[in-house]
């Protein structure tokens, strides 16, 4: 057995150049270790490009530590027998430590609960003493989430929001918030015309070197029955091209992302969006570069206020109140189930093969990006999913395996919270719920389907709509005191006895007909 002085765990989601781990690494001594973990690629039926991403993200950051005379221990996939058992990140690191036998860990809060508990014992086990490191990655510690929390009787976005506005000074003047409000949600709902979105501004190519496109044909070839294809695969994997995809979203297409983030336009997945998700959740990209250089556009008149804030609210304001809502309910939070849901995921979920022309063109960007807006996320196919009854652990897994940027800690209060209302209103005070006609509203996809937004019963009945009323109609007991759920219980109410039991015989045959063929209907 050799002896080594430190061993520094850099995890997949760990990968800026400026971490804390990176502080005092001493290259003479110290080695840091990394793994690809057999268990997490297969452990559902994960999206190629995610495995690429992560793989090849890691791996550029490893060649660099070589480059700079430090020793890496590193556990690529392509080491991992074929057919053999899957291996986790706990079981690798437990026969290292038993191998190394270093004389300490450093390690930096995990992005998933789970897989920090099991490499926290593995060390304990051991009684190897741990140099553990917060992640000064994010603007808003845990500990400082848990004291702006405690007390509360409810968990408020917006709240936090103007905290961290106030403490960061970002678009204040003085004391006051720019503009002369927090909030430009409602000048950011428009839909597009008749006439579509017109010219877009393209997206960045990232150009796959020689590292990457080893790490796409070894994907290509281990994980060949997985959603989507690596060979599509076009994602920073550097910090470099990270801040390159950043200023490319700044000049291009911030000034319009605002007015137009929430609508749809099928075949047309990216539209005016950043996409920059995958890069700030490995931590190839620092949030307050984001905000910095938003705000300059908006200061120097070369992006409105709407587009900026609305930019600014999602990485400042939901990203950190997010993550601080999972790691102050884990671990019971992700056991949350308030409406009592337990379908499976319908199979179109995985291969798109749906006549629902909206999920079907969402699917369609999903599979070949790993990446779907958020409307499309919340109001399209989670919407689907919560109407329908999937349980809602069972949907973030899903989440997890099909979006590139996805990780635990911001995955489960999107997924499971505020799309599915598995917390019963910690994230959000109600369900998104709503029927084909919002659909309809936001996007040109109704026009090219076969379904009635209109109708909820009948051959033409959009699955939406007759799902919608369902849900209300099961759920009326436990949410029709939900003072922002009135309008629609209203409306329920309106509906005869005889409406609402062929409502529930239609949606019954629905789910019979998902669970038994798996298409779409």
């Amino acid at each position: 057995m050799t002896e080594s002085n430190r061993l520094v765990v850099v995890l997949g989601d760990q990968l800026d150049r400026q971490s804390v781990l990176f502080d005092d690494l001493d290259a003479g001594h110290d080695r840091v270790w990394m793994t690809e973990a057999s268990a997490e690629a297969s452990r559902d039926a994960v999206h190629q490009q995610r495995l690429v991403l992560f793989f090849a993200a890691m791996r550029h950051l490893r060649d660099e530590l070589r480059g700079r005379g430090v020793t890496v221990e590193y556990h690529a996939i392509e080491d991992h027998p074929p057919g053999a058992a899957p291996r986790s990140l706990a079981d690798h690191l437990a026969d290292d430590l038993d191998r190394l036998r270093p004389a300490e860990v450093v390690m930096m809060e995990c992005g998933d609960w789970q897989i920090e508990q099991a490499l926290c014992a593995v060390i304990a086990e051991r009684g190897i003493p741990l140099d553990w490191r917060d992640d000064r990655h994010f603007l808003a510690s845990r500990a400082d989430f848990a004291r702006w929390a405690e007390g509360r009787r409810s968990l408020t976005m917006e709240y936090f929001y103007r905290l961290m506005r106030k403490r960061y000074g970002v678009l204040m003047e003085g004391d006051q918030p720019a503009g002369g409000a927090w909030n430009f949600d409602k000048d950011n709902r428009a839909a597009f015309g008749a006439e579509g979105p017109g010219a877009l501004p393209a997206h960045p190519q990232f150009q796959p070197d020689a590292l990457t496109a080893g790490v796409i044909a070894a994907v290509r070839e281990r994980y060949a029955d997985h959603p989507g294809d690596a060979a599509d695969f076009n994602q920073p994997v550097t910090p470099a091209q990270a801040r390159a995809a950043l200023d490319d979203f700044i000049e291009h297409r911030l000034p319009a992302f605002g007015t137009w983030q929430d609508a749809i336009w099928t075949g047309e997945p990216l539209l005016f969006h950043a996409r920059l998700s995958t890069s700030l959740n490995l931590h190839l990209l620092d949030p307050r570069d984001c905000i910095e250089q938003a705000e300059a556009a908006w200061r120097a008149g070369r992006a409105p206020l709407n587009a900026v804030e609305g930019f600014i609210r999602q990485v400042l304001g939901w990203r950190e109140f997010i993550r601080g809502v999972y790691w102050l309910k884990m671990p019971d939070y992700a056991e949350l189930n308030a409406l009592g849901h337990e379908q499976a995921m319908p199979a179109f979920f995985w291969d798109g093969d749906t006549e629902m022309a909206c999920l079907a063109d969402a699917m369609e960007g999903l599979l070949t990006h790993g990446y779907a807006h958020h409307i499309q996320r919340l109001m399209v196919l989670g919407l689907f999913a919560q109407l329908y009854g999937v349980h809602p652990y069972a949907f973030h897994r899903w989440h997890m395996a099909m979006y590139l940027d996805a990780v635990d800690w911001v995955s489960l209060p999107n997924a499971l919270g505020m799309s599915q209302f598995g917390d019963g209103g910690v994230v959000g005070t109600k369900p998104y719920c709503a029927s084909g006609a919002y659909i309809d509203r936001m996007s040109n996809a109704c026009a090219q389907c076969r379904y009635n937004p209109k109708k909820a019963v009948g051959d033409k009945a959009c699955p939406f709509t007759t799902l919608y009323w369902d849900f209300l109609d099961r759920h009326e007991a436990q949410l029709g005191g939900n003072r922002r759920l009135q309008f629609q219980f209203r409306n329920l109410q309106r509906k005869s006895d005889a409406e609402r039991s062929e409502i529930r015989q239609a949606a019954a045959a629905l789910r019979t007909r998902l669970a038994d063929h798996g298409g779409g209907g």
